[in-house]
């Protein structure tokens, strides 16, 4: 696995990822999530879901920064990953984060291409600025997709040791436990990194992304520890 794809993976990356839970603040806060056991089958739901949906677009966008793509294609491969996501603080979110692993990665990888990027997309989804970054970086589609499907998992699992005051050596077993469906997203998003971003797979969670409207809504009434 190429080094860029384990720094972007890091926690300490300051890509702004430490701030977003990925649904789980809102999943805790309706009691649908209690201890550790609950963990597994909300992780590996987001890991088929989102996560597998950002692992698409980032092995998309890795394979798409090694050819040295046109501007318009990175503008059309954004455009496709936000009809895939249809909710508005979902979109948010990843614009959010992409916006700030962008200012990260212009000092670590700096690169023409990734300035034609950000010049097309000002405010980029977070798998299209990761894959870029990868890709750049001389790291593989597999490489971005792997990142990104591990961030889809250890984002959340983090925010449940906060959240809920987990073992967080017991949150980390339950990732770990996850290593074969996550090499299993990631291969399947290389396999199509180079088809037209049209037609890439479309993987969605409706109930995900009813969290993230709740959670978008209630975060204006009172405070939350995360922004999604």
């Amino acid at each position: 696995m190429d080094l860029s794809a384990l720094i972007l993976a890091d926690s300490r990356f300051p890509g702004g990822g430490h701030v977003h839970s990925g649904g789980l603040e809102e999943v805790i806060a309706r009691k649908l999530i209690k201890h550790e056991r609950d963990l597994p089958g909300f992780l590996s739901g987001r890991l088929r879901t989102a996560g597998s949906l950002a692992a698409v677009f980032a092995a998309a966008s890795a394979h798409a920064a090694a050819r040295g793509v046109l501007s318009g294609h990175w503008k059309l491969l954004d455009a496709e990953l936000d009809a895939r996501t249809p909710s508005p603080a979902q979109r948010e979110a990843s614009r959010a984060q992409g916006r700030g692993t962008a200012r990260a990665g212009r000092a670590a990888w700096p690169s023409p291409v990734l300035e034609t990027l950000l010049e097309v997309t000002p405010r980029p989804h977070h798998p299209v600025l990761l894959g870029a970054l990868v890709g750049i970086a001389g790291g593989s589609p597999h490489d971005a997709a792997v990142s990104v499907a591990y961030l889809a998992v250890s984002g959340p699992a983090s925010a449940a040791v906060r959240l809920l005051g987990l073992d967080p050596f017991a949150v980390n077993a339950v990732v770990a436990r996850l290593a074969a469906e996550l090499r299993e997203v990631a291969s399947a998003a290389a396999d199509v990194a180079g088809h037209d971003p049209a037609d890439l797979p479309a993987p969605g969670s409706p109930a995900l992304d009813l969290f993230a409207e709740a959670h978008a809504r209630q975060h204006k009434e009172e405070v939350r520890l995360f922004a999604s």
